[in-house]
């Protein structure tokens, strides 16, 4: 899809060829290239952009956005394309800024835990750099996608429940707004209260009130321990209920990552894991070895109480490597269930006492539907995620699979929650936002309009129009 009007085409045309003369083979209109930066990895609906450019400075970035405003053509961040509600779909059409060549780690303060980096440095490469410091940055959203695409969307992943999520661990951006500002927000300090706070309206705000090129982050210290293990579960019931507890008990569990039985079946045949295809829950305990050895024997306990069975370690790192692979992998696990689906995945997240009810009603909901929806999740801080499979070629199902969603994300704003805990908004939960923020979405609206008066930055996304 390209809907760029008739109207607006003769000035794009005239930015496009402005464009390949100041960035030359940095600036591409192949359609091969257009058509890779058209979507992410949820649903593959296209939105084309007409040209894509690869920046490699602040200054570069603010100057096409300069451009772009004065044309009132639309302008898409994107890094490594693994947003999965439809974020980087140029719905119509204009610029993809490309940000995967700002990739420098600027600079690492160990003494003072934290580090300055590109938008284009992706999480594992920046643990790659912090080798050797004794430090590591441990958002870790499953694919290996870029730190500013992680602020964008505000991601957290499998650490989240011990490390807390993008929001806790930035501390301070820089921002290229729609008129082509670079500002600063933030800072290196851990608390301040001067003025608004900038960097947390910006992040999560998916690239629709600013571009952001650069993030300053919190590092944290390697632990002296860390250790894995595998439980595995008669019910999903008993599974979930394990979690309740332990995070009642304010056990400081690393990861908490639970698995349906059809997921874990699909994981099991993907990655050659030698259990058996129930629902299950993967561990990790960070700590000293003291400290990881009572966390490990309390979880170890309270899944004994709820029909868990006996602990399966992992403490060597390539044990902990292949396992959270199998893990990372479940998408593709899913995928290859059913060659030739469509697949696309959708989260929830609910306040840690309603988690057994609402994963149980979305199991039950799964059933009717007749449809393949494995759950997993971090289920640590109440957040599940379904990979829902569907035949493109009957638009039927398809909408089965949408209302399925939808269903989802209702019955999590039903019980106090969220219908994103980490995936964002997108185009595709634009109705479930109004239906959790209510009048609080016409202020968003009035941010938007006061950031981005042409409405330029990813428009169509994230708040509704």
């Amino acid at each position: 899809m390209n809907t760029t009007t008739d109207k607006a085409r003769p000035k794009v045309a005239e930015l496009t060829e402005r464009l390949q003369r100041e960035y030359g083979e940095r600036a591409v209109t192949s359609h091969a290239i257009r058509e890779q930066h058209s979507h992410g990895e949820g649903l593959a609906d296209a939105g084309m952009p007409d040209i894509v450019v690869f920046p490699r400075t602040n200054e570069e970035v603010a100057s096409i956005v300069r451009i772009c405003n004065a044309s009132r053509i639309p302008v898409i961040a994107f890094g490594v394309g693994t947003s999965l509600e439809g974020h980087v779909a140029a719905l119509y059409g204009g610029v993809c800024l490309d940000l995967s060549q700002m990739d420098r780690v600027l600079e690492v303060n160990e003494a003072d835990l934290d580090c300055r980096v590109q938008a284009g440095v992706t999480r594992e490469a920046l643990n790659a750099e912090l080798k050797g410091t004794g430090l590591f940055f441990p958002i870790d959203p499953g694919a290996n996608a870029t730190i500013g695409g992680m602020a964008s969307t505000r991601a957290s992943g499998t650490n989240a429940v011990r490390y807390g999520t993008m929001r806790e661990n930035v501390l301070g951006l820089t921002v290229v707004t729609a008129d082509g500002r670079i500002v600063h927000t933030g800072g290196r300090a851990r608390k301040s209260s001067a003025g608004y706070d900038l960097t947390r309206l910006f992040v999560g705000a998916e690239g629709t009130l600013g571009i952001i090129t650069e993030v300053q982050l919190r590092l944290y210290g390697l632990p002296e321990a860390i250790s894995a293990a595998v439980c595995q579960f008669g019910d999903l019931k008993g599974a979930v209920d394990t979690v309740i507890v332990a995070m009642q008990l304010g056990i400081p569990v690393a990861r908490i990552e639970l698995l349906d039985d059809a997921q874990m079946d699909a994981c099991i045949r993907y990655s050659q894991l030698d259990f058996e295809p129930k629902p299950t829950l993967f561990f990790e305990f960070h700590g000293t070895e003291a400290g990881v050895r009572e966390q490990a024997e309390m979880i170890e306990s309270i899944a004994a109480d709820h029909g868990g069975s006996r602990f399966q370690w992992a403490s060597a790192q390539e044990e902990r490597s292949k396992l959270w692979k199998a893990r990372h992998n479940a998408y593709y696990a899913v995928l290859a269930l059913a060659p030739g689906m469509q697949a696309f995945a959708t989260d929830a997240c609910v306040p840690i006492s309603r988690l057994t009810e609402c994963v149980l009603e979305t199991q039950a909901d799964i059933v009717e539907t007749g449809l393949i929806a494995p759950i997993v999740g971090h289920v640590g801080d109440g957040n599940f995620h379904l990979v829902v499979l569907f035949d493109p070629a009957k638009p039927e199902e398809r909408a089965k699979a949408e209302g399925l969603a939808a269903r989802v994300s209702a019955r999590a704003i039903r019980m106090g929650g969220t219908c994103t805990g980490e995936h964002g908004i997108g185009v595709h939960k634009l109705d479930a936002l109004v239906a959790e923020h209510g009048d609080a979405v016409s202020l968003m609206q009035a941010i938007k309009r006061a950031l981005d008066p042409n409405d330029i930055l990813n428009p169509g996304k994230t708040v509704p129009k």
